[in-house]
C-alpha cells in the first residue's frame, strides 16, 4: 500500500517532466544537440512514460501476488485436508483479499470524495 501511495505521489511530478521533457524538440537548440545528448533524450522520454505505467503495473503485480497466494492456500489446504478444505480456504483468502484490496480502497475513496 505504501508503495502504491509512492507512486501516486511521483506521478504528477513525472507528467510535468515528461511535458517538459515534450516540448524540447520544438525548441530552437534542440537542434544543436550531439547524438549522446538525443539518446539521453530520448531515453529520458521513454523512462518519464514508464514511470508513468508504474502505478498500473504495479496494481498488476500486487493482483498476482494476491492470486498466487490464494493458489498456495487453496493447493496447501486440499493436500492437508481434502478438497473442500482446499476449496474452502481459497475462497477465503480471495473475498479477503478483495475487500482489502477492491472494496475498501474504493469506500475510502468515495468518501473522501463526498467529503470535498
Amino acid at each position: 500500500m505504501e508503495l502504491l501511495q509512492e507512486l501516486r505521489v511521483l506521478q504528477p511530478g513525472v507528467q510535468i517532466l515528461a511535458g517538459f521533457l515534450l516540448t524540447l524538440p520544438f525548441q530552437s537548440r534542440f537542434e544543436t544537440l550531439d547524438g549522446f545528448q538525443t539518446t539521453l533524450y530520448l531515453a529520458n522520454v521513454a523512462r518519464a512514460a514508464l514511470v508513468s505505467s508504474a502505478d498500473r503495473i504495479a496494481k498488476v503485480a500486487l493482483a498476482g501476488i494476491g492470486l498466487l497466494s490464494v493458489g498456495t492456500s487453496a493447493l496447501v489446504s486440499d493436500a492437508a485436508a481434502g478438497r473442500r478444505a482446499g476449496l474452502t480456504a481459497g475462497a477465503v483468502l480471495l473475498t479477503v483479499l478483495l475487500i482489502l484490496l477492491v472494496y475498501v480502497p474504493s469506500r475510502l475513496r468515495r468518501q473522501a470524495t463526498e467529503r470535498k
